[in-house]
């Protein structure tokens, strides 16, 4: 994984590591909108290798993201989940995100142009 390229040194990342120091999960913040009214936003992503799926690697890293976001002083996180992606929806729910909406036709996965959940928390 070349987490590397996200490191800008203003938007919070964290990275879950097994013993052996083989990366298993990460969180990280983006840049939401460029205009400064926006700038207490940032777009949040989480990553699970499949096989740490369901061994509380991705409750770990995007709960302390949310704690290293709110520390940098970003006031709301926001993403976009496939509907039918359950697992992903349950977890930002129990921290504390809310689904405020669906974007139609919004991201395309396989060749096919997908609805995503919008979804949000404020810090």
């Amino acid at each position: 994984m070349d987490i590397a390229r996200w490191l800008d040194g203003e938007h919070p990342v964290v990275v879950v590591e097994e013993e052996d120091g083989r990366v298993v999960a990460f969180a990280a913040t983006f840049s939401y909108r460029p205009r400064a009214c926006y700038s207490g936003i940032a777009e949040t992503s989480v990553y699970v290798a499949r096989e740490a799926r369901g061994r509380g690697a991705g409750r770990l890293a995007l709960s302390a993201l949310i704690d290293a976001a709110r520390t940098e002083g970003y006031w709301k996180l926001v993403s976009r989940i496939f509907p039918e992606n359950r697992a992903s929806r349950a977890l930002v729910r129990s921290l504390g995100f809310r689904e405020v909406g669906v974007y139609e036709k919004h991201g395309q996965l396989d060749g096919q142009w997908r609805d995503v959940v919008i979804v949000e928390r404020l810090l």
